[in-house]
């Protein structure tokens, strides 16, 4: 297994961030260094904080989250949608990545695995935290 570019890194970071809130929602003890390791081999630094970080700021994250997405909860989504948008929403706010970067590769990720309903919803609250913090 050659090095992962970002892109595939975050599709590791998505699966690793739904393991997680299948056990939140489970209720389900973990160690998140075991649940990362499940998922990727490898130590990479960018996944590390990419999931401690949305794991420590989940409650900031899903009000700004809740605050965007219109008569909706970011609990009402799918797992999987919830790990995307938790997931960029803490890239675009506490790390340096170029913003239109992060949209794009939410926004590619919601299209293989999210509804498109969903993929303009998060579409939808991304582009609104990027126009609120430019």
């Amino acid at each position: 297994m050659g090095q992962l570019n970002r892109s595939e890194l975050r599709q590791k970071i998505m699966t690793i961030l739904y393991q997680i809130n299948v056990y939140d929602k489970n209720k389900i003890t973990y160690n998140i260094d075991d649940v990362i390791k499940e998922v990727l081999a490898i130590d990479n630094e960018f996944v590390k904080e990419m999931v401690y970080g949305v794991i420590t700021y989940k409650n900031e994250i899903d009000k700004i989250a809740n605050k965007y997405l219109k008569n909706w909860t970011i609990d009402r989504l799918g797992n999987t949608d919830q790990a995307i948008l938790r997931m960029s929403i803490y890239e675009l706010l506490y790390t340096d990545t170029p913003k239109i970067v992060t949209i794009n590769e939410a926004i590619e990720l919601a299209k293989d695995y999210s509804d498109d309903e969903v993929r303009k919803m998060i579409n939808g609250v991304l582009d609104k935290i990027y126009h609120e913090n430019e």
